[in-house]
C-alpha cells in the first residue's frame, strides 16, 4: 500500500518532483482555503499535477466561520473553489474555535457544503479539540484525526477517539520532496477505495479457471484452430477485436494461398 498525504501551498510546486512522488502515493488531500479569505496558492497546481498522474486527489478547507451564515458562506466558496477537480472527499479541517458554538457551526457548513453537490464529506479535528468541541460526527462520512506521538516521521501513537484516517506525523519525508509531509494510515473498517473512490472488483478464481478453457461444444474447433496456427492458444472465452480478426484473416489467407 501507499502513502496518503495532505498538502498545501506550504508545499511549493517548483521544490517538488511530482513523478517520484507519485509513484509512491495512494491519495493527497490538497487544501482549497483558509477561511474564505485566503486561497491556497498552489492548489489548483496540486490538484492537476497528481491527478495527472492517476493519483486520486480529495479536498480540505481550514473552518474558521464566526456565525452559521459565515460558515455557510465558507461551504459554499470551498466547493465553487474546488468542483472542477471533482475531488474524491470533502474535509473540513477544525482546528480553532471561530464561533462559541462549534457543533452547530460545523454542521451548518457540512449541510451546506452537501447542498452544494459534495457526496462525501468528512472532518479533521485536532485530538485535543475533539471532546470540546463534541461536533456531530454521525453527519459525516469519515472523521480524519492528527496524534503524533514522537512524531519522528513513524507511527508511534494511536489517537484516543475512533477514526478512519490517523495524521501520524508533520515529519513525513518522501522521495521526490526534500521538506517535511503530513503522512496518513488508514484507521477503522472504511477501505482505501472508499477515499480514493476507484472500485476494486474481485474475480471468482473458478470463474478465472473456467475462461481459460474452451467450451465442450468448442473443443475440436479450438484445437484445430490452435494447431493450424489461426489462434494463439490463449483467452478462449474473450471477445475478438478487429485487430486480432486481421491477423486471423491474414493467417488463413496466407494458409490458403
Amino acid at each position: 500500500m501507499g502513502h496518503i498525504i495532505d498538502i498545501s501551498h506550504h508545499q511549493d510546486p517548483t521544490k517538488m518532483n511530482y513523478d517520484k512522488l507519485s509513484a509512491q502515493l495512494d491519495l493527497v488531500i490538497v487544501r482549497t482555503q483558509y477561511g474564505s479569505r485566503v486561497i491556497d496558492k498552489h492548489y489548483k497546481t496540486h490538484h492537476r499535477e497528481f491527478q495527472k498522474r492517476g493519483i486520486p486527489t480529495a479536498a480540505y478547507a481550514w473552518v474558521r466561520g464566526i456565525s452559521l451564515n459565515d460558515m455557510k458562506v465558507e461551504a459554499i466558496d470551498f466547493y465553487q473553489r474546488t468542483k472542477e477537480f471533482n475531488p474524491t472527499f470533502w474535509f473540513l479541517d477544525v482546528e480553532e474555535e471561530s464561533m462559541k458554538d462549534m457543533r452547530a457551526g460545523v454542521s451548518a457548513y457540512v449541510r451546506a457544503l452537501r447542498n452544494c453537490g459534495a457526496k462525501k464529506v468528512g472532518i479533521y479535528v485536532g485530538h485535543h479539540l475533539y471532546k470540546k468541541f463534541n461536533l456531530n460526527l454521525n453527519e459525516v462520512d469519515a472523521i480524519w484525526i492528527p496524534h503524533y506521538g514522537k512524531n519522528n516521521g513513524q507511527v508511534t501513537s494511536q489517537p484516543s477517539f475512533p477514526c478512519d484516517i490517523h495524521q501520524y506525523t508533520d515529519k513525513g519525508r518522501l522521495e521526490g520532496y526534500s521538506g517535511y509531509l503530513d503522512l496518513n494510515r488508514l484507521m477503522g473498517t472504511k477501505p482505501l477505495e472508499f477515499f480514493t473512490g476507484k472500485e476494486v472488483v474481485k474475480v471468482d478464481k473458478k470463474d478465472e479457471i473456467k475462461k481459460d478453457k474452451p467450451s465442450d461444444w468448442a473443443k475440436e474447433a479450438w484445437e484445430w484452430a490452435k494447431k493450424e496456427g489461426f489462434l494463439d492458444g490463449t483467452r478462449p472465452k474473450e471477445p475478438v477485436t478487429r485487430e486480432e480478426l486481421a491477423v486471423v484473416l491474414q493467417r488463413l489467407v496466407k494458409k490458403l494461398g
